[in-house]
């Protein structure tokens, strides 16, 4: 079997199919021969600008053409993607930066005046380059994305003196349970083969062996070349898998004009494009689809649509009934897994067989394991940490600790271990139990409450604060701020969010508050989570 880089893959396909439609974005088409040729133009700029082998690339973009085209330029070039939060902040975005070693910047316009802020205190930036938009023109510091894709380089495909190689590597950076964001290191072969291998196990599309084979396929009339309709992020591990299997099967990776998620916007893309699938997170996607088509039955033939996808956020059985009544051709294929750990379980539905919200089967590769390193019996009750093999990252970039903590071999082999606990039921289903941390996942998103206490606590009429998450039907949880406040002062929501926000993403700012008169810490200045969320709860008379 093959070795495998993305850009041996995707330029083999660019050169089957040069007009086919690679990416569309509202009335932009993007083609596979356009794509090919602005990803080497970008990627000849970048050897040139002195980034050298795995050199880090940051993509602190939208979605858009724009954010695939770095990721295939860094590729062809032998250097690493790293995606980027554009709802970080400053101080976030400088953490990252620097932790990643990035050397070349490719973002939108309109982040100008937030890097402009850090850029020097960002000495081994390289390069920095702005694509232009609506209302943002390219500053003075940094260079133009069009100009640069528009040129034409002396030789393609662009390859550097180094070359290419299936070790190289992209960094996914992800919020993770504890401290600051950290960078899990893919190399391009184990991701390619997580990902499907230029297969789709749910469309029946069997996985290829060889480069070759990825453009020979084309030629079959019958193959299917999906339009998938990514409406999270591509910033996020969900967002970028899904683009990435769909490219490698030939197909189109559609993205949504606007910026501001819509779902009446999200339905008349799906129906337009003729969309056979649709990606996104959770409930904070699949409740306002949902409350769209009840609100306008009949608007949208959605007929084409064969596939929704999720992962990343729990998504209840009630939404997926009602989005299966509306999709009568598609099924739900909702994953289970993280960053550093793909393929942990999968929950499947379709029409008139959704399943129990929690309820997902375990992955071939998988495991549930008891602190002890054994396994833990089907049906036992026993409670234990999900676990992959295979095909898995090399740990945390610049982070030995936590790459030793989540990686782990047991039974003689290497596993994933991010932190989630289950039970395993007498079936061979997973029972999840949720995290052994207290991280908050809102929308997709996972909050670290420590950092947005100390934010908090920075606060004139804060003396002590604990942050947790109570149930949100549309985000699955949000971020509740339990505030000892000072003597006579009461601090009220809008203003605690507003300092939160003015110094972390705005997603991290509370949307609940709960005054107490004593934190009640631990003579060893501990908390004791639960029973704060419990109190939380009880304040706010929300169900546990």
């Amino acid at each position: 079997m093959s070795s495998w880089t993305f850009a041996d893959v995707w330029e083999a396909i660019a050169g089957a199919q040069p007009e086919r439609p690679a990416h569309i974005q509202g009335e932009r088409v993007v083609t596979w021969g356009q794509f090919d040729a602005r990803a080497d133009a970008l990627a000849a700029h970048l050897i040139a600008a002195g980034l050298e082998r795995q050199a880090k690339v940051a993509a602190y973009l939208y979605n858009g053409p724009e954010y695939l085209e770095a990721y295939f330029a860094a590729f062809k070039a032998g250097l690493a993607p790293v995606n980027t939060n554009y709802r970080y902040g400053p101080e976030e975005l400088l953490y990252l930066f620097d932790n990643a070693d990035a050397q070349a910047v490719v973002f939108h316009a309109g982040f100008a005046e937030t890097l402009d802020a850090i850029r020097d205190r960002l000495p081994q930036v390289k390069a920095w380059i702005a694509v232009a938009e609506p209302g943002f023109s390219v500053p003075s510091w940094a260079e133009d994305y069009e100009t640069i894709v528009a040129a034409t380089p002396a030789q393609r495909p662009v390859t550097a003196p180094w070359g290419r190689s299936p070790e190289d590597l992209m960094l996914l950076y992800t919020g993770g349970t504890t401290g600051m964001p950290k960078g899990v290191m893919w190399r391009q072969d184990d991701l390619f083969n997580v990902v499907g291998a230029g297969g789709h196990a749910v469309m029946g599309i069997a996985p290829i062996e060889t480069v070759e084979a990825a453009a020979a396929r084309l030629e079959a009339p019958d193959h299917l070349r999906p339009i998938s309709l990514v409406a999270c992020p591509q910033m996020h591990g969900t967002g970028q898998f899904s683009s990435f299997i769909v490219l490698n099967l030939g197909g189109a990776v559609a993205t949504l004009p606007s910026r501001k998620f819509s779902a009446v916007e999200l339905w008349d893309e799906t129906e337009r494009l003729k969309a056979d699938t649709v990606v996104i997170v959770g409930l904070a996607f699949s409740t306002p689809m949902l409350e769209a088509l009840e609100a306008h039955p009949g608007r949208w033939d959605l007929s084409a649509v064969r596939l929704m996808t999720s992962s990343g956020s729990m998504w209840s059985q009630e939404n997926k009934r009602g989005l299966l009544s509306f999709c009568r051709n598609a099924m739900i294929f909702d994953s289970f897994g993280s960053s550093e750990a793909v393929g942990l379980g999968v929950s499947a539905s379709a029409p008139g067989a959704e399943v129990q919200t929690a309820a997902f089967t375990i992955g071939p590769n998988c495991a549930v394991f008891g602190e002890d390193g054994q396994r833990i019996t089907p049906g036992s009750g026993e409670r234990g940490l999900v676990a992959v093999t295979g095909f898995l990252p090399m740990g945390y970039y610049k982070d030995a600790e936590k790459t030793a903590k989540t990686f782990r071999v047991m039974e003689g082999v290497r596993w994933s271990v991010p932190g989630d606990w289950a039970e395993v039921n007498t079936d061979g289903t997973l029972k999840l139990l949720g995290r052994g941390s207290v991280c908050i996942n809102t929308g997709g998103e996972k909050v670290f409450p420590e950092e947005v206490e100390e934010a908090l606590k920075t606060h004139h009429a804060v003396r002590d604060a604990v942050v947790v998450g109570v149930p949100d039907a549309r985000f699955g949880e949000r971020i509740c701020a339990v505030v000892e406040p000072e003597a006579d002062l009461q601090p009220g929501l809008a203003e605690l969010s507003e300092h939160v926000r003015e110094r972390l993403a705005a997603y991290k700012a509370p949307r609940e508050l709960v005054l107490v008169e004593s934190i009640g810490r631990a003579p060893n200045g501990k908390v004791d989570y639960k029973a704060i969320k419990d109190r939380a709860l009880a304040a706010l008379n929300v169900p546990a």
